[in-house]
């Protein structure tokens, strides 16, 4: 079986494009979550093995969202997904315990070796 995976993003078409690659490398997306507050409620509910995770999002971010995530499950594995120009954050949702970050728009290769990288 598949890994799963939550994903989480405030844009419908970026949970789209990486739903897609996602899907055809064999993982099974368990869920899709708009803010960081829903994607929390979610993992509780899901348990997904991985979550790719935005940064910016509205009601919750995503490195707010990482350490809430990190404090009901300190396995958790996240990977953070930002836009270019968003180092500073990336390093602070590193060191609120994301595992790896993806640069968008996202490239098949580096979201797969990413998702690899954690997994394994």
């Amino acid at each position: 079986m598949g890994k799963r995976v939550l994903i989480v993003d405030d844009a419908a078409f970026m949970r789209m494009m990486i739903k897609d690659i996602l899907t055809k490398n064999g993982y099974e997306v368990v869920g899709e979550a708009e803010n960081g507050a829903v994607a929390v409620e979610m993992y509780k509910e899901l348990k997904p093995d991985v979550v790719t995770m935005d940064i910016t999002m509205p009601e919750m971010d995503g490195i707010e969202a990482v350490k809430a995530i990190r404090a009901i499950d300190p396995e958790a594995k996240i990977i953070m997904c930002s836009a270019m120009g968003q180092q500073m954050m990336v390093m602070e949702a590193i060191q609120a315990g994301a595992k790896d970050f993806i640069v968008k728009p996202f490239q098949q290769d580096r979201v797969l070796q990413a998702l690899n990288k954690v997994l394994s």
